[in-house]
């Protein structure tokens, strides 16, 4: 009986993971991760797999399984779960997470605890998970007993000897499956190209401790929300250093009131403060944590660096510690960020300064140990851009696993006996986009008419014409949005070229549809032809 997986998401970019197992006509997805929009993106705040197969077959799925808590395995989940709900299963801090978004969105889930290294049975699905030391607390593998053999998927992991939470990725659980034998490994190929180990996430902690001491005034610290771990690390620095704690941001205060309910934050109430509150402490008492350690537009950080927050001035004397490194596609906004923090005279640690970030994601060496331990029959490099996982094939050929190929978004894996085989494109894969403001699909055609608009502009055109003799009584009036800096002159031409259009137009007093097109296409040859451009015309057209 064969098995097989398909990828939705997360081959071929760094996000939007999602792969759904099928076995006995029953489908389970791992993860339901959302990926940040490009800067090309305009208009868009989320980017979500596109699970439309799954829809068409709501009545196979059986249920969700979740390796760990972050937004890019966790984040559509609620959107997921409004077009097909099924049973969610994951450790407590990653369904508690997953749990905060859900009630957000409205949506009635049947969300559960599993218990790592317990076998659980989910329908015909047989699967146990398995610890990983990540960036965030309970993180998991899932290893499934199937009829073609155990299949693994690592999730997000890295082999970190001294994790804040004192909870090692379980090397010996993992040596005993490759003992017992592994049909096929996934296994997570971000840093795939990066030699050797990556440093503990405790090797942070001095680092983090000596910006704090060293600032002379207050302290603003952005880091992944859902980063408990960094959170725990830069808040036991600021306590240490004689400070007091303000969170802010929603995401920053839902997770750390979730962690801290859970015990897998350990932060002294009497150290933490309301961001209103902050003001009464001198600066150096002070540390403020937040969102926006990516640069988004209208997180804390952003905000404060154009000066747009409403609790928060930064100025001189301020440190602002950013304790991230940016997801590929958001390096300029980070930039921006830090250029504009630093403008307005605030000291500006990051991790291209200072070694204040560590990666949570396995190096090459660790992901050769880990290839080592489960010795795989077949093998897919999941979670990372084409380059990632090409690089982690090549180490799976090295270790001489016999069966390796690089999938990407839509393709399938099919374990049919000692065979396996690849189905390219079996399923849709394409972005699907969410525009937070309408919290509805934004079409690629909308994405493209938003991507011109800001590529060259927009002139609106505005004119009067006699109800009875077609005449011009006002206008043309131009205006026009992102095509020069001083388009004066231009739009002068154009409003020439538009009037002598209008009164050759001979059916102007009875088609206003013609008499939009006639403005449109004079307008556009002139402003074509001074600028080079093709701004989108929008012509107004008022009959007085």
């Amino acid at each position: 009986m064969s098995v097989s997986i398909t990828f939705l998401g997360g081959l071929g970019e760094i996000g939007r993971n999602s792969a759904a197992i099928e076995i006995e006509g029953r489908i389970a997805l791992i993860d339901c991760g959302l990926m940040f929009p490009e800067e090309d993106m305009l208009g868009v705040d989320l980017v979500f797999p596109d699970w439309s197969w799954l829809v068409e077959r709501s009545d196979d799925v059986e249920c969700v399984i979740l390796t760990h808590g972050h937004e890019d395995h966790t984040g559509a989940l609620a959107y997921f779960l409004r077009d097909v709900n099924v049973p969610v299963l994951g450790t407590r801090l990653t369904i508690e997470l997953a749990r905060a978004r859900i009630d957000e969105l409205g949506v009635e889930g049947d969300l559960r605890h599993v218990p790592v290294k317990k076998w659980v049975d989910q329908g015909p699905f047989r699967f146990q998970l398995i610890p990983v030391s990540h960036s965030v607390p309970d993180a998991s593998a899932v290893a499934l007993e199937t009829p073609e053999g155990v299949i693994v998927h690592s999730g997000d992991f890295k082999l970190d000897p001294t994790p804040i939470d004192g909870v090692p990725t379980d090397l010996p659980a993992f040596a005993t499956l490759g003992r017992r034998g592994v049909r096929l490994l996934m296994a997570d190929s971000t840093n795939a190209e990066r030699p050797g180990f990556e440093p503990s996430e405790s090797s942070v902690g001095q680092p983090i401790s000596d910006a704090i001491r060293d600032a002379s005034g207050r302290v603003i610290a952005a880091c992944f929300a859902s980063h408990i771990h960094r959170i725990q690390q830069i808040a036991g620095a600021g306590i240490a250093n004689g400070r007091k704690i303000a969170f802010f941001g929603r995401s920053m205060h839902r997770n750390t009131t979730i962690a801290t309910d859970l015990k897998s934050l350990d932060i002294p109430q009497k150290s933490v403060v309301d961001i209103k509150d902050m003001d009464e402490l001198p600066p150096e008492q002070q540390l403020l944590i937040t969102t926006g350690s990516q640069g988004e537009p209208f997180a804390a950080l952003s905000l404060m660096s154009q000066g747009q927050h409403k609790f928060v001035e930064v100025g001189e004397g301020d440190t602002v510690l950013i304790s991230a490194k940016p997801i590929p596609g958001n390096e300029r906004a980070v930039s921006k960020v830090i250029s504009n923090l630093t403008r307005r005279g605030a000291k500006v640690v990051h991790g291209t300064n200072a070694p204040v970030h560590v990666s949570g994601h396995a190096n090459r060496d660790e992901l050769l140990t880990f290839l080592n331990l489960l010795r795989p029959q077949a093998f897919v490099p999941v979670h990372g851009e084409y380059r990632h996982l090409h690089a982690h094939a090549e180490l799976a050929r090295s270790m001489g696993v016999r069966h390796v190929d690089v999938l990407e978004d839509g393709d399938r894996v099919i374990l049919n006996g000692k065979k396996t085989q690849v189905l390219r494109r079996a399923v849709p894969a394409g972005f699907v986009y969410l525009d937070g403001s309408s919290v509805g699909d934004v079409q690629s055609a909308v994405l493209r008419d938003r991507s011109h608009l800001a590529d060259e502009g927009v002139v609106v055109v505005t004119v009067g014409i006699d109800h009875d003799t077609g005449e011009v009584v006002y206008g043309p009036d131009m205006d026009s949005h992102g095509l020069m800096d001083d388009p004066s002159a231009v739009l002068d031409k154009a409003a020439d070229a538009v009037k002598e259009a209008i009164v050759e137009h001979a059916s102007g007093r009875s088609d206003i549809g013609e008499l939009q097109k006639t403005i449109r296409q004079a307008a556009g040859r002139v402003i074509r032809a001074e600028t080079a451009r093709r701004p989108v015309i929008v012509p107004v057209v008022m009959e007085l």
